[in-house]
């Protein structure tokens, strides 16, 4: 089994609209704990992960240069992530299909994990 993280991508209109309300919150984190107790009892759950603010900052190049970030360029910010094992990258991506983003607009992004080698 090797492991994969899921990015999972959003944009602060996407978030809103899923937690915008208590019933709206309820029933998605309803649908998030469903999802992530099947990866556990399937033996595919590495790491919970955690849920990011939207806020931060970006330390860049040898002048260590700070600015807001996460990115302001892009639309989607990356909401939070976990860590699965699957056989391969194809059942890493199937396993990913079941995910709760993937019923509005948002997106999970599937990127193995490597081995360090020192």
């Amino acid at each position: 089994m090797s492991e994969f993280v899921y990015l999972f991508r959003a944009s602060a209109a996407e978030q809103q609209e899923a937690m915008g309300t208590p019933e709206r919150a309820q029933k998605s984190m309803q649908a998030w704990l469903t999802w992530i107790r099947e990866l556990e009892a399937n033996g595919n759950l590495k790491e919970r992960g955690q849920p990011l603010d939207r806020t931060g900052k970006v330390v860049r190049g040898v002048q260590k240069t700070v600015t807001d970030g996460p990115y302001v360029e892009v639309k989607d910010l990356v909401a939070g992530f976990i860590v699965v094992e699957a056989r391969d990258l194809a059942h890493a991506v199937e396993l990913a299909a079941g995910c709760p983003m993937l019923a509005g607009e948002g997106s999970v992004e599937v990127r193995p994990v490597m081995k360090a080698t020192f």
